[in-house]
């Protein structure tokens, strides 16, 4: 019998960690005994006019065979003045729901698309036809920080609890760490103080835990020759570089990892390697052209994922000093997790939000907005011997094993199986 697993979220290109979770889980199910895979996105165009930060698209790495992607399109014209691309997602997610075949719908994201599945799912059982659908809602930290929590401080009751509602009717809820948990059931908690609701009861019953999935296979057991390769055609020599590799905004820290690195005495004659994209990235090439060490501070925006592995190899240190602002805070760091399977020098970041639950105690922690603390731990990564840094490598890489992609599917998927 065909079994088929939908999974609702933005994906390639858009970078973002839980697009390539997405990857991961589709990949996952497949190699599980699914033989209709399918994730279910947004038409490029819709992307691209978002403002979302997109890899280039021909640095996309393709689908296993068994994967499809679609990509509905918008319902209506002019007329309907918003939820054009939400009728096309819904209205597929109907047919897909109603064709017979038994299927996992897994929505990563609760607004739009946990709202969406819970829609379709809604409006499918209506049809009459045949309808058998499990549904797993993922929530990740900017559902609350760039939803819930808007919703909470402007007094919008009907919003919140429109996206609380639709998580909660799914019927595996799971959360990307405790710390995305622990702060849905706050904000809950806010709402209910004002409403006389009960949603934080609620959450904190049915959320579980289901971290990001990673494909391991990329980062472990680099040819060293490879590394060597991709470092050569960047320019760039093995630890003679300090990496940041995640999105250009505000909330990452690069300007005190900036100003930090310029501080640093170990790392002088070292590159600082900045790769990504995102909303400032104008801001913080300025504020790299500033600095003492401008002509050895590097930008990259076309690392694709076939490359990152070796760069994260090759680094002397990886640094992400993470830190919570109102429109994003780090609820796991999924960056941080590849970059120690991959190996290279230790990871310095912060433990804002989730990023402990992503390294352990196999990171060099420092406060955020501390830029002195930065320097320090680089000088610190820097002066470590081989010896040292084999053994922070080798506690990184274990710690972050529990992170496959089929650890984290088969965990997720006796959750499912268990309703039955």
């Amino acid at each position: 019998m065909t079994r088929r697993l939908v999974i609702v979220v933005r994906a390639d290109p858009v970078i973002c960690g839980h697009s390539g979770e997405a990857r991961n889980l589709a990949e996952a199910a497949l190699k599980r005994g699914f033989d209709d895979v399918r994730i279910v996105t947004w038409p490029i165009e819709r992307l691209q006019a978002a403002g979302l930060p997109l890899k280039p698209l021909e640095t996309v790495m393709p689908y296993s065979a068994g994967i499809e992607v679609e990509r509905p399109e918008p319902v209506g014209d002019y007329k309907v003045v918003d939820g054009r691309y939400i009728g096309g997602l819904v209205g597929r997610l109907v047919e897909l729901f109603t064709d017979g075949v038994p299927t996992v719908a897994m929505s990563l994201y609760l607004s739009p698309h946990t709202t969406a599945v819970t829609d379709a799912v809604d409006v499918a059982r209506k049809t009459g036809l045949p309808v058998d659908v499990t549904t797993i809602a993922e929530a990740v930290g900017s559902d609350v920080t760039n939803v819930v929590r808007q919703c909470v401080e402007n007094g919008q009751f009907g919003a919140a609890a429109h996206v609380l509602e639709g998580y909660l009717a799914s019927d595996v809820c799971v959360a990307v760490s405790q710390y995305t948990k622990d702060l849905i059931v706050e904000e809950s908690r806010k709402l209910d103080a004002k409403h006389g609701t009960r949603y934080a009861e609620r959450c904190e019953e049915k959320i579980a835990i289901s971290y990001p999935a990673i494909d391991s296979s990329l980062f472990l057991g680099l040819d060293p020759a490879e590394v060597d390769r991709h470092l050569a055609a960047r320019g760039l020599e093995r630890d003679g570089y300090v990496f940041y590799l995640s999105r250009l905004a505000r909330a990452k820290g690069v300007d005190d990892l900036i100003d930090g690195f310029a501080q640093s005495a170990a790392a002088a004659g070292k590159k600082l390697v900045i790769a990504g994209r995102g909303p400032e990235e104008q801001e913080l090439r300025e504020h790299a052209a500033a600095s003492a060490v401008a002509d050895r501070i590097e930008f990259l925006t076309d690392v694709d994922d076939a490359e990152k592995p070796f760069l994260f190899a090759g680094s002397a240190a990886y640094v992400l000093p993470t830190k919570p602002r109102p429109e994003f805070v780090e609820t796991f760091g999924i960056a941080l997790a590849e970059k120690a399977l991959s190996g290279g020098g230790p990871a310095i970041t912060t433990t804002t939000g989730g990023v402990g639950e992503a390294v352990g105690d196999t990171a060099i922690i420092v406060d955020v907005d501390a830029p002195d603390q930065v320097r320090d731990a680089i000088d610190r990564a820097l002066s470590l011997s081989p010896a040292e840094r084999a053994e922070w490598e080798e506690r990184a890489r274990e710690f972050a094993l529990q992170f496959d992609r089929m650890n984290v599917f088969d965990a997720l998927f006796a959750r499912v199986d268990a309703l039955v």
